[in-house]
């Protein structure tokens, strides 16, 4: 009867079938949009705040977004040797970290190295460090993998401010369709960013695809809020602050309200581990932070 009725008005029945062309309708916040239309959306988010990015991110959480991703990188406690693919992290924020993490375990096992070996002559201990001076990462690499060019730049640009150059590569690339080849990487993350790709489902079949056998994927996003007194308060601050501040430091509110209602129409800690499950992954998991304002997945590719 629907479709009777469509084809009795012609322009009718040509919005429903640029509508099939567009794919089904999907959420952009709190509006309804096709699939497109969100993927070009959010494009335009992350392309206006990339430059207020990190500032944003210290004033809307306080500095604790910090802590997070510290908690994030002892959670995956990298060895050297591991190659890590973070996608979505265009500002380096995981790169950086995973890079400090492995230097740092590279110089506790030279110095338990030489403690084994007292009797090393001073020219030999010299060579020892010198050689972990040009190997400090151990042959660990980081790809960071990000759909957007303003993100990127922005991190290239802290990454030589900051003297990170080894072990550390740029990739444009869409987290639904990664640039990879099966069976690459040892690790797996991405960090907020998962509840803005425009079809999780297809961005966790690929994390499962590009990770060894053996590899692990770890998301860190925000979530849920288990306290009903702590989530009316957390409502509350972030509709009526967050926006507020999005103005005042970047002078793009939209943006920032967008930001808000995505946390808010992002699926609970339960169904996205069960999204994890059905991408393949086992011995999935999560551990949430404050009370639920964020949540650490962790799931296996066996």
């Amino acid at each position: 009867c629907r479709w009777r009725a469509l084809l009795a008005r012609p322009a009718a029945a040509l919005r429903a079938l640029r509508g099939l062309a567009a794919g089904p309708e999907m959420h952009f916040g709190f509006q309804s949009v096709t699939e497109e239309e969100r993927r070009e959306k959010i494009y335009q988010v992350f392309e206006s705040v990339a430059k207020k990015y990190d500032v944003m991110n210290d004033s809307m959480t306080l500095g604790i977004h910090r802590v997070w991703k510290d908690i994030l990188m002892h959670k995956m406690n990298p060895c050297p040797g591991t190659l890590l693919l973070d996608v979505a992290g265009g500002t380096g924020d995981i790169a950086f970290r995973f890079i400090n993490y492995v230097r740092s375990v590279r110089e506790r096992q030279l110095q338990r190295k030489l403690k084994h070996h007292q009797n090393l002559s001073w020219q030999e201990i010299l060579e020892n460090y010198q050689k972990d001076k040009f190997n400090s990462l151990g042959d660990s690499q980081v790809v960071v993998c990000d759909i957007n060019r303003e993100m990127l730049k922005v991190g290239k640009q802290k990454a030589q401010h900051l003297g990170y150059s080894e072990g550390l590569s740029w990739v444009l690339g869409n987290a639904e369709e990664l640039p990879f080849d099966d069976d690459m990487f040892d690790v797996y993350t991405i960090a907020f960013g998962i509840r803005n790709v425009t079809r999780i489902d297809l961005a966790l079949q690929e994390a499962y695809r590009v990770l060894k056998p053996g590899g692990r994927f770890l998301c860190l996003e925000f979530s849920h809020v288990s306290n009903p007194l702590l989530s009316r308060l957390y409502d509350l601050y972030s509709f009526q602050v967050i926006p507020v501040l999005g103005e005042v430091i970047a002078g793009d509110w939209k943006s920032y309200q967008y930001l808000v209602e995505s946390i808010r129409r992002f699926p609970p800690q339960e169904e996205l581990k069960a999204m994890i499950e059905d991408a393949g992954f086992f011995k999935v998991d999560y551990e949430n932070l404050n009370f639920g304002i964020v949540a650490i997945h962790s799931g296996f590719k066996l």
